[in-house]
């Protein structure tokens, strides 16, 4: 009997202790070709963003880490990535997000870029609305949660104020429920408990998944976006001056808004609110409020890892498209009130590259749909980031402010919340951010 089973079992105990060493041994991967990282740098793949391996080899070299949503998606021939290649800039981005990334998820995938950053420089899109009543939408989250690198996470989270949050944040997405080693290292992390047992097990399944990213990070690095990119480079000349630019995105933007009232692209207008659907929007914002959130402590997440590794970061917050906010009914004094709550938690700690473009939504041609920059916007950015990143920027000086992290910090409308002194006792966590 027992010869039976291991005539019957043998081989699969064997396969399976094969398959165990190999992905549990390190596996030295050589270096991605230039082409794969030129590629994967725009892609806006999910493989980029979850993983590790091509994000720290770009950064090795000139690429500058442009993190965001769904704007970098944008590409015309003014967006930063097109500029940059057409012009044999220093830099060159790697986009980080799309669509429904937002603050928490960018502190988790962030987490093998804060090395290779440190004591550098980083550009980030900060998108008022993220700070919605709900924060992070969990299905979202989901999308682009990475086991990986929250792992690296876990094994350098300590008993502070920022990753006890943190971990209370991450218990509370359903994605992280689905792994029961991940998901007993946050528990314990957000106790101000030290891993104990569970480090071998998460170190563990650290190298295995970054074994798996290692072998399959080049997997669904389609080069759509380096051919749109290639593309968009064809309508801009060989030199040019930044009024030059300014003036053909105006020529381009006008070409491409002819279909609707509100200076919208016209692909974007007839795919998403042409038929009259636009008609069913009317006054459908009027109700919204970016002034109260988690989103505001989720985002004093990531100012804490950028002041721990002395980051120099070049945020820019972007308007809306006017006449589009007047349609669907959006307020401008609750978005400026906003604008200016994300703007004293930046500049209190000594956050001071600040591009602030919120009020910028009603210039022609400066917005590509109804939230997103494009044509005039992007040369905006470029005025600011072209510089930021070719010049030398004196040495921040950051004093990170425990309060943010509070409930009431997230609650505030005033947008004056007295910092300093917060009672530990007000710490955000689970039931405060529901």
């Amino acid at each position: 009997m027992k010869k039976r089973l291991w005539t019957v079992l043998g081989p699969v105990l064997i396969a399976i202790a094969i398959v165990g060493t190999i992905m549990l041994a390190p596996f030295h991967a050589g270096k991605l070709s230039e082409s794969t990282v030129h590629n994967g740098a725009v892609s806006l793949s999910t493989n980029v963003l979850l993983g590790t391996r091509l994000k720290t080899q770009a950064l090795s070299t000139n690429y500058v880490p442009f993190v965001g949503s769904s704007e970098l998606s944008r590409m015309d021939p003014f967006h930063p990535a097109v500029l940059a290649r057409k012009y044999g800039r220093d830099y060159q981005p790697l986009l980080l997000g799309n669509a429904g990334t937002q603050s928490l998820t960018h502190f988790v995938d962030l987490q093998s870029v804060i090395p290779n950053v440190k004591n550098k420089k980083l550009v980030m899109i900060v998108s008022p609305q993220w700070f919605t009543h709900g924060g992070q939408r969990p299905d979202a989250f989901g999308f682009y949660y990475s086991p990986l690198e929250t792992s690296n996470w876990l094994l350098k989270a300590k008993n502070t104020l920022a990753d006890r949050y943190a971990a209370r944040r991450l218990l509370q997405m359903p994605a992280t429920k689905g792994n029961g080693v991940i998901h007993a290292g946050l528990l314990n992390i957000a106790a101000g408990q030290p891993l104990g047992k569970q480090r071998a097990l998460i170190a563990a399944q650290r190298r295995i998944l970054q074994n798996e990213d290692n072998m399959f990070c080049r997997t669904d690095l389609v080069n759509t976006n380096s051919a749109r990119i290639a593309k968009a480079e064809q309508w801009l000349p060989d030199e040019a001056t930044e009024s030059e630019l300014n003036d053909l995105a105006g020529r381009i933007a006008a070409r491409n808004t002819t279909n609707n009232q509100f200076g919208i692209d016209n692909h974007f207008f007839a795919d998403r609110l042409s038929h009259g659907r636009f008609r069913r929007l009317r006054g459908g914002q009027r109700h919204f409020d970016y002034r109260r959130s988690p989103e505001y402590s989720d985002f004093e997440l990531l100012l804490n890892m950028f002041a721990k590794n002395n980051v120099t970061v070049q945020f820019i917050i972007p308007p809306v498209n006017q006449r589009w906010a007047k349609y669907t009914g959006l307020s401008e004094g609750m978005y400026q009130g906003a604008v200016t709550k994300i703007k004293n938690q930046l500049s209190s700690q000594g956050f001071d590259h600040v591009l602030d473009l919120s009020q910028d939504g009603k210039r022609k041609y400066f917005m590509q749909d109804t939230i997103h920059l494009g044509w005039r916007g992007w040369v905006a950015v470029d005025k600011t980031v072209k510089p930021f990143l070719e010049n030398k920027q004196p040495a921040p000086h950051y004093d990170i402010d425990k309060g943010y992290f509070t409930k009431d910090w997230q609650r505030d409308m005033t947008s004056t919340f007295p910092m300093g002194d917060t009672d530990v006792q007000n710490e955000a966590n689970p039931e405060a951010t529901n």
